[in-house]
């Protein structure tokens, strides 16, 4: 292992050796790959580390003695937090130039929409269904994302906090998208009551079970834990249910063709997010030292919220049978969740 500073004691220049110490790129890390990323040269050590470069410990401790971030806010354990790098390689510039993307390709969908008058065709039933369910999901979405920045804040690692933050981000974006979505369709459509989704959301027995797991997940003092329920049990075992499973395989059977491309954005996202945090358990599962532990610890975790997921779905039922065009039932959908769970569950060995 390559000398640091805080392992020979010394941190003026040339007491250390690292990678490219020798050359004039003043890279300290070890790459992923053959050659160092932009991601990686604007989120590798950004986060400052005792362990690693700061001969004189945290810089600012809080009352307890704990410094500004500690391993030990997670349960889980690694032999190396600096290891892991999203596969999307986000940072800030490409994150903003990302989701302006997204906003301007749903502002001109809708736009577009209400232009041509599509929101008058859309079947009544239907509509209904848009103002209360629809309503209701923006509150679940609104949750995951508060709960993924309150986990953001806790990362051990700058990699680790920039994939929790930009899942928070799309998260948030979506439910605004969702509320100005409905707010703009709403002026198009007589008798509209923007207040609905929120009194279904808090009222109605079909998704008492939602909020439940996710106040659930709110309530995890463990941002991994947190992190690893949002995307590893409850978006395949409800999230993509409800958007993928429901809404988009409803709408254009009930003469919507506007609501699919702006939940269209939200599964996109979710793959990005699904591949970032796969990666990240998968390193922690077969950790050379800490695996079986790590193992141990997400069976526990999975089991925890899987039974709060099944739970939410199975309340979500009735929904399926409201639109008076139902081109899917709910027992296709969810089989397709429980078989995507155990893909996922497959490739990080948890499946057994």
């Amino acid at each position: 292992m390559p000398a640091i500073s805080s392992s020979v004691g010394s941190g003026a220049a040339g007491a250390a050796i690292f990678v490219d110490s020798d050359s004039r790129k003043y890279r300290y890390y070890d790459p992923r790959g053959q050659r160092a990323t932009h991601y990686e040269d604007v989120t590798v050590d950004v986060q400052p580390d005792p362990e690693r470069y700061l001969l004189q410990d945290w810089i600012i401790n809080f009352s307890n003695g704990q410094g500004a971030y500690v391993k030990g806010n997670t349960a889980a354990r690694s032999s190396n937090w600096h290891a892991f790098r999203a596969p999307d390689q986000e940072w800030e510039r490409t994150h903003y130039q990302r989701q302006s993307k997204i906003e301007t390709m749903v502002q001109s969908v809708i736009a577009n929409g209400r232009k041509s008058g599509a929101p008058k065709n859309f079947d009544k039933v239907w509509a209904k269904i848009l103002q209360s369910h629809l309503g209701a999901w923006k509150h679940a979405e609104f949750g995951l994302g508060t709960s993924l920045m309150q986990a953001q804040r806790y990362g051990y690692t700058q990699m680790i906090n920039n994939a929790t933050l930009t899942n928070s981000s799309y998260k948030l974006r979506l439910a605004q998208d969702i509320t100005l979505y409905l707010a703009e369709i709403g002026m198009d459509i007589p008798g509209w009551d923007d207040t609905l989704g929120k009194q279904v959301w808090l009222e109605d027995s079909a998704w008492q079970g939602t909020r439940e797991a996710i106040e659930t997940i709110m309530g995890s003092a463990d941002y991994l834990e947190q992190y690893f329920a949002i995307n590893i049990v409850f978006e395949p075992l409800v999230g993509e249910l409800f958007r993928s499973g429901f809404l988009m395989q409803a709408a254009a059977a009930n003469h919507d063709f506007i609501t699919p491309p702006v939940i269209s954005a939200a599964e996109a996202d979710y793959e990005r997010n699904l591949a970032n945090t796969i990666d990240l358990i998968y390193l922690l599962a077969h950790d050379e030292v800490h695996g079986a532990f790590n193992r141990q610890l997400f069976r526990g975790w999975l089991t925890k919220h899987r039974a709060l997921a099944e739970k939410a779905a199975l309340e979500l039922q009735p929904i399926w049978s409201m639109p008076h065009s139902k081109p899917i039932s709910f027992q296709d959908v969810l089989a397709q969740s429980h078989e995507r769970i155990g893909q996922i569950l497959g490739e990080l060995g948890l499946d057994a």
